[in-house]
């Protein structure tokens, strides 16, 4: 008789780990297959692999017509602390199809390896693998290795990053690195948004809050633990704005226990010499609450303010 593993580490309602490896996810949702010209709403997904690490599901808006004019592009990451979420549940995939409505993009929806299987920096290996993958394709080449929608209907002068919670942590991280480095042929990063990013530090409360948890058990081994600058962008004490975009919005939930820091990111670059121009929005609700009901009244606010802002 196989011994009973032993639970070694629990977030409730979250997730569970267990002695031999294995985890148990609580806080999910189904799967939701992709579709084309979806009868309902004219959105056209489909799934692909970018590299063996690396998926995503991509967004089409219904096209009015054929000589329609190319459309911004999103490279979006989903939230989950780094340990929930995936871009291809029925949450995400309903969230990602009502921004499409609203935005007119053609949106890649990443998926990346999540923690403790995949400890940080995986996330932002992944992430950044997926954004070359993007970047690739801003050649007139449509080879077999091509992904069609992105040659024919992607523009790449206007090319976004975007996420919420983890993901808006991933932007940061994306944002800094593309400051630093080359995108495939030089592609530049318009602008960027957060909802309700996923930022924490010692000075919170550290031991029971839900985003200490997550990021314990999704980077163990970071240097500074909750006050890595993975994390806490401000534990350096000079906040850094090499960003390689322009623009940015970040977004807030008032009863957030995140909010705070999104606010403090805000003021951080608003008060810093970056030259590019920082917006700020702050909404009724509680964490990512429109990721759950992408068309309640509230999430509509957010909703239109991303279809002003990608443009």
């Amino acid at each position: 008789m196989a011994p009973t593993k032993k639970l070694i580490y629990e977030i409730p309602l979250v997730i569970r780990v267990y002695d031999d490896g294995s985890v148990e996810r609580l806080a999910v949702s189904p799967f939701a297959p992709p579709c084309l010209d979806d009868p309902v709403t004219g959105i056209s997904s489909k799934d692909l692999v970018i590299s063996p690490n690396v998926s995503a599901r991509l967004y089409l808006p219904k096209l009015p017509h054929v000589g329609l004019n190319k459309l911004p592009i999103l490279v979006y990451y989903h939230g989950g602390g780094f340990i929930i979420g995936s871009a291809f549940d029925t949450w995400e995939h309903n969230y990602i199809s009502t921004m499409v409505s609203y935005i007119k993009a053609v949106v890649v929806s990443v998926e990346y390896r999540l923690a403790p299987e995949h400890i940080i920096p995986a996330a932002y290996e992944d992430s950044w693998a997926a954004l070359q993958w993007v970047a690739s394709h801003s050649t007139s080449d449509q080879g077999e290795d091509k992904e069609p929608w992105l040659v024919k209907y992607g523009d790449f002068n206007r090319v976004y990053l975007g996420g919420d919670s983890a993901g808006a942590n991933i932007v940061h991280h994306m944002a800094l690195k593309t400051g630093k480095e080359k995108l495939p042929n030089d592609v530049k990063i318009l602008g960027g948004f957060f909802g309700c990013p996923y930022f924490w530090g010692s000075k919170s409360t550290p031991d029971e809050s839900l985003a200490y948890k997550c990021w314990m058990l999704a980077s163990p081994n970071a240097e500074g633990g909750i006050d890595s600058p993975l994390i806490n962008p401000f534990v350096s004490g000079k906040f850094d704005t090499g960003f390689g975009y322009k623009r940015l919005l970040v977004v807030v939930a008032e009863k957030d226990e995140l909010r705070d820091y999104g606010l403090k990111y805000f003021d951080a670059v608003k008060e810093s010499e970056w030259d590019g121009k920082v917006e700020f929005l702050q909404l009724d609700g509680g964490h990512c609450f429109y990721l759950l009901d992408s068309t309640c009244e509230k999430a509509k606010v957010y909703m239109n303010r991303l279809a002003s802002f990608i443009v």
